[in-house]
């Protein structure tokens, strides 16, 4: 059980903005660590070992994607983007370098308390060496390759499981079109989404109760997929 403050690493060098992210942060009981610049966040990210980073990507010496790139080559510490950077091309690219989620400015203090408990959330599958997953009724072996749905076996093939355990494996997390073809087809069908759309469907079907409506697999329109526990 966690006895101390959630530790908020917030790199953004607009006075009023981190201002009013301290404020409102550690009127939520978050602790905060504010950094003015790329390179002093990842320092203070390296010493400090955040729980969160709220990254804009505007910053007066690098750019904030280099601050995803350089956390990434050690850390998994959920990174969520705060930019004016609203263009679709720009949120991929965070997301492919590891951003965790991406909230375009002006945000509501509501969606961003949300964004971060989300990001805060327990990692359902937190060590390579997990076997199994259960997401509400979704349960998953990945040890016997079993999936189970409100008690009953759902058949698979290896691509669907192959699909399916990348995403539970990343729940909570936004995973671009070009991660998850990388991950299940390998590189060379990083830009081609058709076998993902196709997936994507067959696996709804199987998993869904109502197909008219999303449960477990959420999608971002122009940018990926998204696994959630139901009621999440």
């Amino acid at each position: 059980m966690r006895t101390s403050k959630p530790k908020i690493l917030v790199i953004e060098d607009d006075p009023q903005i981190s201002k009013f992210l301290t404020i409102t942060l550690t009127s939520h009981d978050y602790a905060v660590i504010p950094a003015e610049t790329g390179r002093e966040g990842v320092r203070l990210a390296t010493s400090i070992r955040p729980d969160a980073v709220l990254l804009d990507l505007g910053l007066p010496d690098i750019d904030g994607k280099e601050v995803i790139t350089t956390l990434r080559e050690w850390s998994k510490i959920p990174v969520i983007v705060l930019s004016a950077r609203g263009q679709e091309e720009e949120k991929i690219k965070a997301f492919d370098l590891g951003a965790s989620d991406y909230v375009t400015k002006p945000f509501g203090t509501g969606e961003l308390l949300a964004r971060i408990r989300a990001a805060l959330r327990d990692v359902v599958v937190a060590q390579a060496d997990t076997t199994d997953v259960e997401l509400g009724d979704l349960k998953i072996d990945f040890m016997k390759r079993v999936v189970t749905i409100r008690g009953e076996r759902v058949k698979l093939s290896p691509k669907e499981f192959a699909l399916l355990k990348v995403l539970a494996m990343n729940a909570g997390k936004l995973l671009t079109h070009k991660y998850l073809m990388q991950e299940v087809w390998g590189d060379a069908y990083g830009e081609d989404n058709q076998y993902l759309r196709i997936y994507i469907s067959q696996l709804r079907q199987k998993l869904e109760s109502d197909p008219m409506r999303d449960q477990y697999i959420l999608n971002e329109p122009g940018v990926g997929y998204r696994m959630e526990r139901p009621g999440a």
